[in-house]
């Protein structure tokens, strides 16, 4: 070959730098697909991370790492001195993103605030009827009953009035189910009757523009140039999607992806030696649990929950799970750290012979048959649920219960654990907004259960009383007792096993900058880089 001038040498060679000092791509690896783009429609923390962290925004969100609201669509917002009136004062200049199925011709606007909610609000709106399972949060939220209005006074002014107090609203409003699409795309949408392509082409604001879904593989995002808190650094964004643990591991380890959401515990340790790889942890608002169905044969008897309960290993199956040290064993459906919790609930001692006699008390045959559905993958609040069911089966197999075993995979369990089609469901649960009615309303009130969110099916006039009353009240102490008391509700009927709050943990790439990791389990990887 021949050598280059010298010039040409040295242009190459400066080039070359530049070219490995450029922005890289980011590939994540995470444990499930998404259950599709139109994020009110779903409830889970993967399909958010997939939409509502990379694709869309909301009037607030929380400052990255806390609970700590921050302005986010809306530049600053008032609120009435009797709690009931929030006007949002809106962002100006803010673009949606540009792909080759829609092109903005406005900026943001107080129509776009009022196109998402009103969509989930009112029946009249012409968007309403077009999901296939309703507004899962929004109505399990009560959000319904909460909203008397959402109004604008200009293009940059959304005034939204309220039917009563509510304590955590700003909160609520950060949430994934408040996110801000775009009216112009959904008139583009429903004139051509394409309703189905917001749930599979979405458009945002947000710091990353969707490319393209294949299942079960992989989500690919591009960064958007004009997201107003800056483009991100991350060349592309890719979510790699693998269910197992191990194979999240592997991929790390052979830097096909830089991050691995939800490592096992186990495997942590080794993670931290490899001088390749770091992890960050954290005490997360979580909860794992298992819902016992209180409409089905035997089980609305609180005699036999209460002796499923007795029959649950709880601290061997904790530690078999986390390991040592990387749990606490559930007694209330919220960790200690946040208000209200009971402390006076203590979980039903392991007594197997008092567990065969409240089954017995209660009519229930030796050898009956109740089913079990969980998930085929792993993630933070339960990192091996095949080991976790087993386990629970040979708990239950030595008070005569024999449990059935169904694994499948996440949205299909999501699905039929809804229509309340199993005994017993495998599930956790990620607090959206640090507020202890965000654990009890969507899991465990009245609403919740009509729309199927609730997989307990339970039900109780009293709890549901002291948590509507709770979320009224503003003084924290107050709303302390309030939850305090529904707690002794909850502990008296027993709708769950209360299994866990485990730490979270991340794992990446020691050329990662920029990740933060989240105690309300979101990822969002707009400021995250590969150097």
């Amino acid at each position: 070959m021949k050598s280059l001038p010298l010039r040409a040498a040295l242009a190459a060679v400066i080039l070359g730098a530049a070219s490995s000092l450029a922005a890289k791509p980011l590939v994540v690896c995470t444990e499930a697909s998404p259950e599709g783009f139109d994020i009110v429609q779903y409830t889970t923390a993967v399909t958010a991370d997939a939409t509502a962290e990379a694709i869309f925004n909301r009037l607030v969100d929380f400052k990255p790492g806390t609970t700590e609201i921050q302005p986010a669509l809306a530049e600053r917002w008032d609120i009435s001195p009797d709690g009931l009136v929030y006007t949002f004062h809106l962002r100006e200049g803010v673009k949606f993103h540009t792909t080759d199925y829609f092109t903005p011709t406005r900026d943001f606007n107080a129509d776009d605030v009022l196109w998402s909610l009103n969509r989930q609000l009112r029946k009249d709106h012409p968007w309403h009827d077009k999901t296939s399972v309703g507004y899962p949060y929004f109505e399990s939220m009560a959000f319904k009953d909460l909203l008397k209005s959402v109004e604008k006074t200009d293009d940059h002014t959304v005034v939204i009035t309220l039917t009563r107090p509510e304590a955590p609203f700003l909160r609520d409003m950060a949430m994934a189910f408040t996110s801000i699409y775009s009216a112009e795309y959904g008139d583009q949408l429903l004139k051509a009757g394409k309703t189905g392509d917001l749930n599979s082409k979405p458009i945002g604001t947000g710091p990353f523009i969707f490319q393209r879904y294949n299942k079960d593989a992989q989500v690919r995002y591009k960064p958007n140039p004009d997201y107003f808190r800056g483009k991100p650094p991350a060349d592309a964004l890719i979510f790699a999607i693998a269910t197992d643990s191990n194979v999240r591991l592997q991929k790390l380890r052979a830097n096909e992806c830089q991050i691995a959401l939800y490592p096992k515990p186990d495997d942590v340790p080794s993670m931290k030696s490899d001088p390749k790889l770091k992890v960050v942890e954290i005490e997360a608002l979580v909860t794992g649990y298992i819902s016992m169905n209180t409409q089905h044969k035997y089980l609305s008897d609180v005699r036999v929950r209460k002796a499923i309960n007795m029959a649950f290993d709880r601290q061997t199956h904790v530690d078999q799970l986390f390991g040592k040290g990387n749990a606490l064993v559930g007694v209330n459906p919220y960790p200690p750290t946040m208000i209200g919790y009971n402390t006076d609930n203590k979980n039903p001692p392991y007594d197997l012979d008092k567990a065969r006699a409240l089954l017995k008390e209660a009519g229930v045959p030796e050898g009956t048959v109740i089913t079990l559905f969980t998930r085929n993958g792993g993630g933070p609040t339960n990192p091996n649920p095949r080991l976790s069911a087993e386990m629970l089966q040979a708990d239950l197999a030595k008070i005569g219960i024999k449990l059935d075993i169904r694994v499948m995979e996440w949205a299909e369990m999501l699905r039929r654990a809804k229509k309340g089609e199993a005994d017993l469901v495998s599930a956790g649960w990620a607090g959206d907004n640090g507020d202890p009615d965000n654990f009890l309303t969507p899991m465990l009130s009245c609403d919740a259960a009509k729309s199927g969110e609730n997989y307990a099916r339970w039900c109780n006039p009293k709890f549901q009383e002291l948590i509507s009353r709770a979320r009224e009240v503003i003084d924290n102490d107050e709303r302390a007792k309030l939850y305090n008391q529904a707690l002794a509700v909850y502990d008296e009927d027993q709708p769950w096993i209360s299994m866990a709050h485990p730490k979270m943990f991340t794992a990446m790439r020691e050329n990662v900058e920029g990740y933060v990791i989240n105690p309300l389990t979101n990822n969002n990887f707009a400021t995250t880089k590969v150097k």
